[in-house]
């Protein structure tokens, strides 16, 4: 039975960049998202803390970081249109965190939001290391987590990540050094084999 998604309760925490912080039904079962649920949603008064967030006109949220983790999210189908209904300017987002959910995938609707430089996804069931392929488009990516997920089992895991993401700083809350970039890179050399390009030849 499909129901309305709606917030049971909206916590805010204290950041440098103030977030919106949800516990939420599934968001695939959000099917009216313009209807009841979504007036909720930017309706509902976050619980204030010391620095309190900032709404503009409309009611939206002056925020660059979303926080959905520890919630039953098993899909982010209609994320985008949540993220629009919360946040006024929701191409600025930067910050999500989607940790301790039921995510058995990286959702390529993440890879919609370039100016995203944290992603936490620790603690969901992602299964293949080549979900992390998704995130590669992404130019501002810096911090990211993995860490208590089945792929985190996959031999060579964080080399792989490392290989796959060169620009990020930190990974599963440990900063990356010198000394992992290059014990990546020869793991890369390793394991990886470089693609091979096939040149056509015009026909004569």
């Amino acid at each position: 039975m499909r129901v309305h998604m709606h917030m049971h309760t909206t916590f805010v925490h204290v950041l440098t960049i103030v977030p919106v912080l949800l516990y939420l039904v599934n968001i695939s079962e959000a099917t009216e998202i313009q209807a009841s649920a979504s007036l909720d949603l930017v309706s509902e008064d976050p619980r204030p803390g010391l620095r309190p967030l900032r709404h503009s006109k409309s009611g939206k949220s002056l925020t660059q970081s979303l926080w959905l983790n520890n919630n039953v999210l098993n899909d982010l189908e209609h994320f985008n249109e949540v993220v629009s209904q919360l946040l006024a300017y929701p191409q600025n987002l930067a910050w999500i965190d989607l940790s301790f959910n039921d995510l058995t995938s990286i959702d390529p609707v993440l890879t919609t939001f370039c100016n995203l430089s944290v992603i936490y996804l620790h603690g969901n069931s992602i299964h293949r290391l080549s979900e992390v392929n998704k995130l590669a488009v992404l130019p501002r990516l810096r911090s990211l987590t993995l860490h208590g997920n089945p792929m985190e089992e996959e031999k060579g895991y964080r080399q792989y990540v490392l290989c796959t993401l060169p620009r990020i700083t930190t990974l599963d809350f440990s900063g990356i050094t010198k000394a992992d970039r290059t014990t990546a890179e020869v793991w890369k050399r390793m394991n990886i084999k470089p693609k091979k390009v096939k040149i056509k030849q015009n026909a004569l």
